[in-house]
């Protein structure tokens, strides 16, 4: 009896130490088969992008009717290609987004972060999207003071701040070394869009920024000037987490697609084509008149907006680009008004009193929508909107032209980039001789859309609503 208690006993022990062994195998078995899972899959099954962004003209920020941005527009092409919705954690400094990084938080940092050497030993870095150089920005009261920098020598004495964990930190440090007596400040405190603020207030003297960042804020600070280039061209690159280079290699091939489709190229010319040319006089008589003008017809471009589907702003840029907004405003081609209509399109219209400002709106709106009928369906997004100020122009006639004209030298006729550079050609015999409607001043569309937009991003940062 005992021997058979004993033998129970025993074979109870070889069970129990059966059963751990085989649950230990089982875990680990689970666990290899976790580990196995790479980052891009687990995004997937998640079904969510998860990515840390910098608050600022140039990454994300919230419009008046939807969300902006130029990276937030890459991400959410990406986001929508792997079919996952885009979360964002939103940052006010790069070294905020850097310390999110640090953190683990979230699959990508996406926020303007430049590609240094440094960096590079601390971070994981995914493809370059972008080029910048790096622009020592300053207040125009530099010159008449005589302090304006021409040279990297005359950074002595100025009062010059830099957000800390930039590139500018470091590039400021490098001339540091090169001219001890320069002196600057880094601060933890204000993003690089808020110094740039406190440099048009003559808080500070001068700052640091890359070249995009600049171009998109000059048109608000029409008091800053580009003083020096402190750098050669550097790549902005996105931070991964990931540490068995799925997500790497999937947005490479992405974005390879994404350039070779014209997207990125259309997303360039969207946000930084209308940026090139800037004219200080215009855009600081631009600032009065928004100010002074411009209230007292918003009412009324928010009401055509409304009724024809149009944001309100457009329009008032639209005005503004014809009239400068002024009611009596007369071209010398005879047109009239704060959206100048000519007689024979007013009668169209139903327009009785060309003159009067509420009238002169609705009609251009009910102008402008008219047009955008006529398009071609295969003109989409964005397109549909710079092709129609485009034919409000110069006529539909030579929009039908171009488009016949970009087919033949292989350009997308759908795109407004295709029909931008092809435009202009319209004033060359060799080129509209043979086209239906003939000679046209093709320059002229091209810089009306362009005026257009610049003019409609500054009353967007005017006006929220």
């Amino acid at each position: 009896m005992e021997m058979e208690m004993k033998i129970k006993f025993n074979m109870i022990k070889i069970l129990v130490l059966i059963s751990i062994f085989l649950l230990g195998c089982d875990e680990k078995s689970s666990s290899s088969k976790e580990s196995s899972i790479s980052v891009l899959e687990t995004i997937k099954a998640k079904k969510q992008l998860d990515v840390v962004m910098l608050n600022s003209q140039t990454v994300y920020y919230i419009g008046p009717q939807k969300e902006l941005g130029f990276e937030y527009e890459l991400m959410s092409a990406y986001a929508k290609d792997l079919g996952v919705d885009l979360n964002i954690t939103t940052v006010n400094t790069i070294d905020e987004a850097l310390q999110k990084t640090r953190d683990g938080v979230g699959d990508i940092t996406s926020s303007a972060i430049t590609r240094t050497s440094l960096r590079e030993k601390e971070f994981k870095y995914g493809p370059n999207y972008y080029s910048v150089q790096e622009q020592l920005i300053c207040h125009q009261s530099l010159y008449r003071k005589g302090l304006f920098p021409k040279d990297k020598e005359d950074l002595v004495g100025l009062n010059i701040v830099v957000g800390v964990g930039t590139s500018y930190e470091s590039t400021m440090k490098e001339v540091q070394r090169e001219i001890p007596e320069i002196k600057f400040t880094i601060s933890s405190e204000y993003s690089t869009d808020i110094l740039l603020e406190m440099t048009h207030k003559k808080e500070i003297d001068c700052t640091v920024v890359d070249s995009n960042i600049f171009l998109l804020n000059q048109r608000y600070y029409p008091s800053l000037a580009k003083a020096l280039v402190l750098s050669d061209r550097k790549n902005l690159a996105w931070l991964l987490r990931d540490t068995d280079d799925s997500l790497n290699k999937s947005l490479d091939e992405w974005l390879s697609k994404y350039i070779k489709s014209g997207a990125m190229a259309e997303l360039i010319d969207n946000h930084y084509s209308y940026l090139g040319v800037f004219d200080y006089y215009d855009t600081e008589v631009f600032h009065k008149r928004l100010k002074k003008r411009l209230p007292k017809y918003v009412k009324y471009f928010k009401a055509a907006g409304k009724k024809y589907d149009i944001p309100w702003q457009l329009l008032a840029a639209q005005s503004y680009q014809e009239s400068h907004w002024n009611p009596k405003a007369k071209s010398y081609t005879g047109v009239r008004g704060m959206m100048m209509i000519t007689k024979a399109t007013a009668k169209q219209l139903g327009v009785k009193n060309i003159l009067d400002p509420k009238e002169s709106i609705f009609g251009g709106a009910k102008y402008l929508r008219n047009i955008e009928k006529r398009l071609p369906k295969e003109i989409i997004k964005s397109n549909r909107l710079k092709f129609t100020f485009a034919a409000y122009n110069v006529g539909m006639g030579h929009i039908y032209d171009a488009r016949k004209l970009a087919v033949k030298l292989n350009k997308n006729p759908n795109s407004w980039i295709g029909i931008k550079s092809v435009l202009p050609l319209l004033s060359q015999k060799k080129y509209y001789k043979n086209l239906k409607y003939g000679y046209a001043r093709g320059e002229e569309p091209v810089k009306y859309v362009d005026s257009i937009h610049r003019y409609y991003n500054i009353i967007l940062n005017e006006y929220k609503d």
